[in-house]
């Protein structure tokens, strides 16, 4: 396959995983914004802080929350002991599909996911609808059956596609290397060892570093669960915050980082450096690279200014004053900021990862633990200092630190090269005086218009935000040519050339 149909085939995916991802969020945020009318905060916040739980110990994480940890008052939160059993049966499940998951990843089928994961979501919200209206006393049952529901629909979708599809013509055209279900399964091939101990240690590397990674990103809510820095119901609002402020970062960022991680994975070698690699090949990846962090910079930029005056309506709007009264503005305000480090640190990581060697990989699973150790320190102290927007704080210093370290390695890997990628990461003079002019004229707007004085001054106020978010687009458009290239002919499929 050469690299243009690679970079082909990981554009189309990145753009049905956007379109996916958007209608899950929007499925998600009214199947949130209704069961907040109907569910306590204290519900909500144990059923996505309390229980994080590992797949891979699940058995054991079962035992530690329903003895080791604070039991919730059964009043506020009815049946917590069997629905901590239910997500972890629905966390086991899950894994079933993970490795049928990986291997439709690899192959970019992407009706698959598509139609897997479309399924499995709108039966989880149907599901959720049906128990909040009319079994509202089952408490945390339902939203464990939902998850039971969701996960269970992934494992069906995905072992009835490829049940039909291995040894099927379809399969032998498209030179799929398994040929029957029983290849899926673990056994010796004929005349190679048992183990292979290269692939063995390079998994064990990315094993190490995808736990260190779960620490990172989920740390807080371990350290919410175990230290009880938050009160249940503080932890649901935060938790509520922190969905409607990843949104953007789940429906866009993280499609482009893992469709392209599979670009780059194809494209390079891993482990030579870029005059060992095909120059034809790498010219590609440079632009592709530069192009993303272009893209993803001016998103997360976007998400920034616009934040800061629209958090405290769109909290208002979304849960009443239950979500803008307290702390819920300025959670969202700091995750606003935050939104745009993780966007940077999706794709220099994203790139680092495909092109680390071995070596490489366990050198930074070292750097991992450090980083680890030092975000729950981070975690607990700024918590303890500033409540919900202490865990925020430790993220933005905690992803600083590792795009540091990845905007080091890109630059060292394209040292000796005429390849600059990391010009992605400067925006155009003009962009960021049309970002400044909107960031002074929504925060003023704000204050003269929202949120006190009715639903006319709140649609004046978005009006002002229509109106700025406009001249930001312009501009984006006059100045940032490269880049707008880019999203037209790779990332929209009306624009993209067919290929056959």
């Amino acid at each position: 396959m050469s690299t243009e149909d690679v970079l082909h085939d990981a554009s189309t995916l990145a753009s049905y995983n956007v379109l996916l991802q958007v209608m899950f969020r929007v499925l998600t945020f009214l199947l949130n914004a209704f069961t907040l009318r109907f569910v306590s905060k204290e519900l909500i916040g144990v059923v996505n802080v309390r229980l994080p739980l590992g797949v891979l110990w699940a058995v054991l994480l079962v035992c530690v929350w329903l003895w080791f940890l604070e039991v919730p008052d059964a009043q506020s939160v009815p049946y917590y002991s069997p629905a901590v059993v239910l997500f972890a049966l629905g966390g086991v499940q899950e894994l079933l599909a993970e490795p049928l998951w990986v291997l439709a990843q690899a192959h970019m089928f992407v009706r698959l996911k598509v139609v897997s994961e479309s399924l499995a979501m709108i039966a989880k919200c149907s599901i959720t609808v049906v128990l909040v209206v009319f079994a509202r006393d089952w408490g945390l049952y339902i939203f464990a059956a939902a998850h039971c529901v969701y996960t269970g629909f992934l494992v069906i979708c995905y072992a009835a596609y490829f049940v039909r599809f291995l040894g099927s013509k379809e399969a032998y055209m498209k030179g799929f290397p398994l040929q029957s279900v029983r290849e899926l399964l673990p056994g010796k091939t004929f005349g190679e060892p048992l183990i292979d101990w290269t692939l063995a240690r390079l998994t064990w590397s990315f094993f190490k570093q995808s736990f260190l990674k779960q620490i990172l990103t989920e740390g807080e809510r371990y350290v919410m669960t175990f230290l009880n820095v938050l009160s249940f119901g503080d932890q649901g609002v935060y938790d509520i915050v922190n969905n409607l402020g990843s949104m953007v970062a789940r429906f866009v960022f993280l499609p482009i980082e893992e469709s392209f991680y599979i670009f780059f994975a194809k494209v390079l070698e891993r482990g030579r450096d870029v005059r060992s690699q095909k120059q034809d090949e790498m010219a590609i990846a440079a632009e592709v690279l530069e192009c993303l962090l272009k893209l993803v910079l001016v998103i997360g930029l976007i998400i920034t200014v616009f934040g800061y005056g629209y958090s405290y309506l769109a909290l208002d709007i979304y849960g009443g004053s239950l979500l803008s009264s307290g702390t819920g503005p300025s959670l969202l305000r700091c995750y606003s900021s935050y939104v745009l480090l993780l966007a940077v640190n999706g794709i220099t990581e994203c790139f680092v990862f495909a092109a680390m060697s071995q070596k490489q990989v366990d050198k930074y699973n070292l750097i991992m633990l450090g980083l680890s150790v030092s975000f729950l320190l981070l975690s607990y102290v700024l918590t303890w200092w500033a409540g919900g927007v202490g865990f925020i704080l430790a993220n933005c210093l905690n992803m600083g630190l590792r795009i540091l370290h990845s905007v080091v390695f890109i630059h060292h890997y394209f040292k000796s090269s005429q390849w600059k990628p990391l010009r992605g990461l400067v925006p155009s003079p003009l962009l960021i005086l049309a970002l400044g002019v909107s960031a002074v004229v929504t925060a003023l707007s704000e204050f003269a218009f929202c949120c006190s004085h009715g639903w006319l001054f709140r649609l004046i106020h978005v009006a002002v935000g229509g109106v700025c978010l406009c001249f930001v687009l312009v501009t984006v458009y006059v100045t940032e040519t490269q880049l707008v290239h880019f999203v037209q002919t790779q990332l929209l499929p009306r624009y993209r050339k067919k290929h056959h």
